[in-house]
């Protein structure tokens, strides 16, 4: 009896040794890979991840998880897809008992209409049921997420830089300008800053200073505009406006190059623009005024009370526009003593004529 008792416990001892070791048996699937076909993914453009096994399999379901606020689901091939709002399910089996494995399977997701700034996002694959081409090998669950990563964001708009002024600028004279920075939509950085750099004739020096909220003054080429950390920009219709003076100390040439820089990536240009500034001396012009087109008292000679004219030049005009006054015919006013005499002689004549007749 005892000896049957022992043969039934080795029995039983090897088949639990044997049910282990075939559990044990079920293989790591370590050569699954993510693929997509766009890193970056626009709205309204679409972008397909392909699962790669690395081998054969007659039977897998996959689970790929996304951002639905971002990305909507298209289509899937390699398989009976099944999408939840958030998570496709795509689940095959080789129903030819092995001879139509497959090595790999890919689903389709649209990036939604709408966003206007960048998303990092992830698909997230998980697995089970997964087996050979004939089911002679069962792999393990993946349980753990094997993630790709994409960013959806909107196609951005250069930022443009425009600095405006009126009139003419003149050395040593403070010119209102104004320093725009703007973009349809522009891409976000959370730390930009507005530095200036500037070139001037021999002798000559330039500054920009403007006051922000703070009410504090900044010369923008000399230290930057506002807090050295920078500020926060980007979006829909975007617009920084800044009202600054420009002094320009000696007439000639200045090129000024506004740069908008990222902080947080070591101060690297953004955007730049440079723009060529004449500054004008302060001296007569040709029409008797100043570059601040005030008038000056360089004319020679007596002035009228209104100091605008010489009286020489006033009695001219006066004389030439009597002239141009006078009638060019004299008109016919009165009598014409002429035609009586005439009248007189021809009657004499007459009266003596026929008394010659009488006597002859």
């Amino acid at each position: 009896m005892k000896k049957i008792l022992s043969i039934i416990m080795v029995i039983a001892i090897l088949s639990t040794c044997l049910f282990v070791s075939k559990v044990e048996a079920a293989t790591p699937l370590n050569s699954v890979t993510l693929d997509t076909t766009k890193e970056i993914v626009h709205p309204g453009e679409t972008v397909t991840l392909t699962i790669n096994f690395g081998t054969d399999l007659g039977a897998y379901t996959f689970d790929i998880a996304y951002d639905n606020n971002l990305l909507e689901y298209v289509s899937a091939e390699g398989g009976t897809p099944s999408d939840n709002g958030t998570r496709v399910r795509v689940t095959f089996y080789d129903s030819t008992g092995g001879t139509a494995p497959r090595t790999n399977m890919s689903i389709t997701f649209k990036a939604k209409e709408g966003i206007i700034t960048s998303n990092p996002t992830d698909l997230s694959v998980t697995a089970e049921g997964l087996a050979n081409a004939d089911a002679s090998v069962q792999y393990d669950d993946i349980g753990v997420p094997i993630v790709k990563n994409i960013v959806v964001e909107p196609i951005y708009q250069d930022y443009d830089i425009e600095l405006t002024y009126t009139g003419d600028v003149i050395e040593n004279v403070e010119k209102e300008m104004t320093l725009r920075i703007s973009s349809a939509l522009g891409k976000n950085y959370e730390h930009a800053r507005i530095i200036a750099e500037a070139t001037t004739p021999s002798g000559g020096q330039v500054t920009l200073k403007g006051t922000d909220e703070q009410q504090l003054e900044h010369d923008i080429i000399q230290s930057g505009w506002g807090d050295a950390s920078g500020y926060e920009i980007g979006g829909q219709n975007v617009e920084k406006v800044l009202s600054l003076r420009g002094l320009f100390t000696k007439a000639g040439a200045y090129t000024i190059k506004i740069i908008l820089i990222d902080r947080d990536s070591s101060d690297a240009e953004i955007v730049s623009k440079t723009f060529s500034i004449t500054a004008l001396p302060e001296q007569t012009t040709e029409n008797g005024s100043n570059n601040n087109g005030n008038i000056v008292g360089n004319t020679t000679g007596n002035t009228t009370e209104e100091g605008n004219l010489p009286m020489e030049e006033e009695e001219n005009i006066v004389q030439n526009e009597q002239a141009e006054n006078l009638p060019q015919t004299l008109p016919k006013t009165g009598r014409n003593i002429f035609i009586p005499i005439v009248v007189v002689i021809i009657a004499v004549t007459s009266i003596i004529a026929v008394m010659k007749r009488k006597k002859g």
